[in-house]
């Protein structure tokens, strides 16, 4: 832990409405990312697990790259969000002052409901990739590649609210096609999950 860190929870904490959920899932999905990491490396090279090597070394490949993509995902949920307030904040004196408002706050706020869904659509990527890792990685670790999976729903979770309400903005003929790729993801999410948690519960006995 650094000052650095601090930075960030402190620009979270303030009264600005940036950095604000969709970042906050992003970063929860960079530790679920580094969690995976750190299980993987505890994994890899050991004797012991060697089973799990195969596993190990492409969970450190996806989420050296994952783990850098949701802090980049954080900063761009934000700017997504500041592109509709801007949208919001557009003149509006004329009909063609308006009609031009009017496209660029639904074009923004688009935008702002893709950002987080990446943020599921790579969660998804993550859990799908410790799968294998649960089966065979270091026993003594587990409890971290459990939290690395909580994490990563939990991550979903929350980009998923802000997928939601930016959706609510637009119609339902433009929102419908978002909106069942949300449900989609989520229910694999879930499902995913459910099989590593039981994957992990019986190798710890619980």
């Amino acid at each position: 832990m650094n000052d650095g860190y601090s930075d960030v929870l402190d620009n979270i904490a303030s009264s600005e409405p940036t950095p604000g959920g969709g970042s906050v899932a992003a970063l929860a999905l960079a530790h679920a990312h580094a969690l995976a990491l750190m299980v993987s490396r505890l994994t890899s090279g050991k004797e012991r697990w060697k089973d799990g090597h195969s596993a190990a070394e492409y969970v450190i490949s996806s989420s050296e790259r994952g783990m850098k993509l949701a802090q980049d995902l954080a900063w761009e949920d934000a700017a997504a969000f500041n592109r509709v307030m801007d949208a919001y904040r557009m003149p509006k004196d004329s009909d063609t002052e308006k009609e031009a408002r009017m496209e660029s706050i639904k074009s923004a706020t688009i935008g702002a409901a893709l950002s987080p869904m990446a943020i599921v659509e790579e969660s998804l990527g993550l859990i799908r990739s410790i799968a294998e890792l649960a089966k065979f990685g270091n026993s003594n670790a587990l409890t971290d590649l459990y939290s690395s999976a909580e994490m990563a729903r939990t991550a979903a979770v929350i980009a998923s609210l802000n997928v939601r309400i930016n959706l609510d903005s637009i119609s339902e003929e433009e929102s419908s096609d978002l909106s069942s790729r949300l449900s989609i993801l989520i229910d694999e999410i879930n499902s995913e999950y459910i099989s590593i948690r039981d994957v992990i519960n019986e190798r710890l006995g619980w």
